[in-house]
């Protein structure tokens, strides 16, 4: 990018060295040289460059406010078994050391990442992950180091230190960015290859036909040169030709300017890559911050992504009515003991339940254990007394909880009412859990892992931006449907291995345009190889564990909106990026003939020392531009609660195509084929079961029961409808 400078300073001084030594010897009159274009380009160039590095610095902002965050000491403490403090002493943070234990105090920067072993607080982690408000802290949370304690006193024990730090792996995170080259930068740099010899070239040309023009038609042109006036008889018609011919072939390098073209990208990808790393998005590179903008098709996980990731206890079913003693808190209780001896996901589920009804970690004792994998557990339970009285504080309960299956082996049976019960949840994709207690069925726990709350949105968001949405799960069937009604998801993959899930994005990649491209949404666990394949792999809610190898952006939040902000920011900076570039050569293409002297005619040139601000100024403008990135704003969630959110919900879970592995087609939950008899079969179905069932309201309850009644029909398969009916 020097090349130009170099060689119009080098010429101007080497030309006006020659001049004066030829007229010194010839003893001529003082001769017009250009020793004042040397210092006076190299002033403004030096100019532009410090104005351009000031606005460079500002592009990397983001990162600098991230560095600023390490902290610099932490106390360090010494408890003894009652877990007293008895010693303190401040250390520099490079000094802690996995498992120590520190003091922080409210208004102290957390030293390093840490779990908390005493006290509570709340913390301010925005400038991590862009969460605005606080977040609440207790024994066992995890602390990120860098964020600021707002309110309790806390001793943290030290998980990850140095380098292993989150805010570590973030700045390098960013740093990796900032430096990466986006492959539309290979246009600048192909640009750049030949803009200099092609100027070099112009610049001789320049030359090379004032000298032509001056000895063809020396009057006209002589009235332009800088020998001008009465002194213009002292000198010679060559010394007037050569002087116009080197000056605009030196403003033509002067006015030229690679350095806009050089910057036009990689100042946009750093302002980007700040901006998404002060909202919690970390983009690793250029690369990954231009494909997003081309993403035709979005693949979801379910387990994580879609969904919270954690199954929940979401309803509670007695079905023993004549026992006053059994209720839905001693059902708990005992279920929650009996449970206590289990990892599995559901178990926990409904341990959660009981923390959360009773707020206590005790439970009764649970003696022989015994689960049986795929059915069910049977256990007896006794001293529950701790969570709800009890008459007889030494009364023992015998236990099963499972499927159907096992509790038609234990013999106790599962009547049609339970079993309808049961099936309703079922068709919502939650899994219905019986318990039975003393011989006898008495109850059931409803548990479901629950879409996050934004999900929905985030698809409607998407499907708006044009893109094709696909769930892609290894759940079954009946849960993945009901899952994709739930957010809007029309293409739906089931029972997909976590091994199929890479051949699945790479027979995608192979039937789609070159140019649109795929990307995959996951929590970066099971669906890693999958996250690679994928030309964008995002991988949400990662928390503190930044360094995801497998995804080209991190979201640190567990906020699976901020996927519509990424490809946002994308569309954003690309498009920035092409007004960079539009606007350096759009300089270009008309500085240079200016330089060259085409509106000599209207009497209008510019001087080498005034094409040098031109460059300079070209250069800032383009860094300037890039900076108006830093005024990109993540989009408000509620500014898509409008009207066509409203009436996209209506026809959310129609037409629903569901693929079981990644090969067959197994249906669609409402079928519109006008041409399908089958269709009309089911659509006439589900009105009869309408009418008969506002029939039997009307006759049972009357009109004015009917009229609060909300009926919902949906076509399950070609011969089965379910009413879903609110009150």
């Amino acid at each position: 990018m020097d090349v130009l400078i170099v060689m119009a300073t080098t010429i101007a001084y080497v030309y006006s060295v020659l001049i004066m030594v030829v007229n010194i010897i010839l003893k001529l009159d003082s001769p017009m040289t250009f020793f004042d274009v040397p210092p006076m380009l190299f002033l403004f160039i030096a100019l532009g460059r410090w104005l351009e590095n000031v606005a460079k610095g500002k592009t990397s902002q983001a990162l600098k406010k991230l560095m600023s965050l390490q902290p610099l000491q932490g106390v360090l403490v010494k408890l003894d078994e009652r877990g007293k403090i008895i010693e303190e002493q401040v250390i520099l943070a490079q000094l802690i050391q996995r498992g120590d234990l520190l003091k922080v105090v409210p208004g102290e920067t957390i030293p390093t990442d840490g779990r908390i072993v005493d006290g509570t607080t709340t913390c301010d982690e925005s400038l991590i992950t862009g969460e605005s408000m606080p977040v609440d802290k207790a024994v066992g949370a995890q602390v990120v180091g860098g964020t600021k304690n707002l309110v309790g006193s806390i001793i943290m024990q030290a998980t990850h230190v140095g380098q292993e730090t989150a805010l570590k792996q973030i700045i390098k995170l960013v740093e990796d960015a900032q430096t990466s080259k986006a492959p539309i930068q290979e246009l600048a740099d192909k640009i750049a290859g030949v803009f200099v010899p092609f100027i070099l070239i112009i610049s001789f040309a320049t030359w090379l036909i004032y000298v032509i023009i001056g000895y063809t038609a020396y009057d006209s042109l002589k009235k332009h040169s800088s020998y001008g006036g009465s002194n213009m008889t002292h000198y010679s018609q060559s010394e007037i030709v050569f002087e116009l011919a080197f000056r605009y072939s030196i403003t033509v390098l002067s006015v030229a300017c690679p350095c806009a073209l050089g910057l036009a990208t990689p100042t946009a990808v750093m302002v980007a890559t700040g901006v998404g790393a002060a909202s919690g998005i970390l983009i690793k590179g250029g690369e990954p911050l231009e494909l997003a903008r081309k993403v035709r098709t979005i693949v979801f996980d379910k387990t994580g992504t879609i969904t919270k990731g954690k199954p929940c206890v979401v309803d509670k079913q007695i079905f023993i009515e004549d026992d006053d003693h059994l209720t839905l808190d001693r059902m708990l209780a005992i279920a929650a003991t009996a449970e206590s001896g289990s990892e599995h996901p559901l178990a926990l589920a409904i341990q959660n339940e009981c923390k959360q009804r009773f707020r206590t970690e005790q439970k009764g004792q649970c003696l022989d254990f015994k689960a049986t994998w795929g059915y069910g557990l049977f256990a007896r339970v006794t001293g529950i007394d701790c969570l709800i009285p009890e008459s007889d504080t030494q009364r023992s309960y015998t236990v099963l909880i499972g499927n159907r299956e096992w509790m038609v082996r234990h013999n106790l049976n599962v009547s049609d009412r339970i079993d309808r019960a049961m099936s309703i949840h079922e068709q919502d994709g939650h899994t219905a859990v019986l318990v039975g207690i003393d011989n006898k069925l008495a109850g059931m726990f409803v548990i479901a892992d629950e879409i996050k709350p934004t999900a929905p949105l985030t698809i409607f968001a998407l499907q708006s931006l044009g893109l094709h949405t696909i769930l892609l799960t290894g759940d079954n069937i009946k849960t993945a449907r009901a899952i994709a009604a739930k957010v809007g998801i029309k293409s739906v993959y089931a029972e997909v291995l976590p091994t199929q899930k890479e051949r699945f994005i790479s027979k995608l990649k192979e039937k789609m345009d070159p140019n649109e491209k795929i990307a995959m949404v996951g929590d970066g666990i099971n669906d890693s190889p999958a996250l690679a394949r994928a030309d964008v792999g995002i991988a949400v809610g990662s928390g503190t564990d930044v360094a995801v190898e497998a995804a080209s952006i991190v979201l640190i939040r567990d906020e699976l909106f901020d996927v519509v902000t990424a490809i946002l920011l994308s569309k954003k900076t690309i498009w920035r990026i092409w007004i960079n570039f539009i606007f350096a050569i759009g300089y270009n293409t008309i500085a240079i003939p200016i330089a060259a002297g085409v509106l000599i005619p209207a009497n209008i040139h510019l001087k080498p020392w005034m094409a040098s601000a031109a460059m300079a100024l070209s250069s800032i403008s383009v860094v300037l531009s890039s900076l108006l990135l830093r005024y990109f704003r993540k989009p408000e969630i509620r500014t898509y609660e409008n009207s066509s959110y409203r009436q996209w919900c209506t026809t959310m879970s129609a037409n629903i195509e569901v693929h079981r592995g990644i090969e067959n087609v197994v249906g669609t939950s409402q079928r519109t084929s006008p041409t399908s008899s089958r269709s009309g079969t089911s659509s006439k179905l589900s009105q009869l079961l309408v009418d008969a069932v506002s029939t039997f309201v009307k006759q049972s309850f009357g009109e004015k029961v009917k009229s609060k009644l909300t009926t919902t029909t949906t076509t399950m398969d070609d011969n089965i409808g379910l009413i879903v009916i609110k009150k």
